[in-house]
């Protein structure tokens, strides 16, 4: 991963705890990563913790810095991963919406992209969350499926997201496959 540009998009799940211990093991690899977070991300793990894993200010606001942050992201980056991937980011990405940061480099982004859901087990046996990760599938992303265990609400079943350690073996696998630069 030396030398590799990524981006890593966090959303608002319990889940986004874990993608601390991802960027800090890709950042450990040699990676360049610049993190976008949703709104509802920096109410759950604050910008800083990213920033001071980083080395790198995180981007939160479609008109931040730069002319077009989502276009100049996007080109700047290898590989776009979206950890956790609520059903909401799901939804926007299967369909094409396009309404905050990341969502909006989800569109403009070429490279590969990889998400690893998380939500509660009975949102993801919901047929609409299943119909958008097919569709996703189809449109040639790669998911890292949630894991079966317990949940933040309490529940246990299929959706925690999967280990970091997973994560980045599969951003790894996905680097490969895309050669170097």
């Amino acid at each position: 991963m030396n030398g590799r540009e990524l981006l890593i998009g966090v959303t608002g799940g319990i889940a986004a705890y874990k993608t601390a211990m991802l960027v800090s093991r890709l950042v450990q690899a040699g990676a360049g990563v610049s993190v976008i977070m949703t709104r509802s991300a920096t109410k759950l793990v604050g910008p800083k913790t990213f920033e001071a894993l980083t080395g790198r200010p995180v981007q939160t606001r479609v008109f931040g810095r730069g002319a077009h942050p989502h276009i100049e992201l996007a080109a700047a980056a290898e590989l776009l991963c979206v950890a956790p991937a609520t059903a909401n980011v799901l939804a926007k990405a299967a369909c094409g919406l396009a309404d905050d940061l990341l969502s909006t480099i989800l569109l403009s982004f070429d490279g590969p992209v990889v998400m690893a859901p998380a939500m509660n087990v009975r949102m993801w046996k919901k047929p609409a969350v299943q119909r958008n990760v097919a569709q996703l599938r189809a449109d040639g992303i790669v998911l890292v499926d949630p894991e079966q265990g317990y949940l933040s609400c309490g529940d246990r079943g299929v959706g925690r997201m999967a280990a970091p350690e997973r994560v980045f073996e599969v951003i790894a696998e996905q680097l490969k496959a895309a050669g170097g630069r």
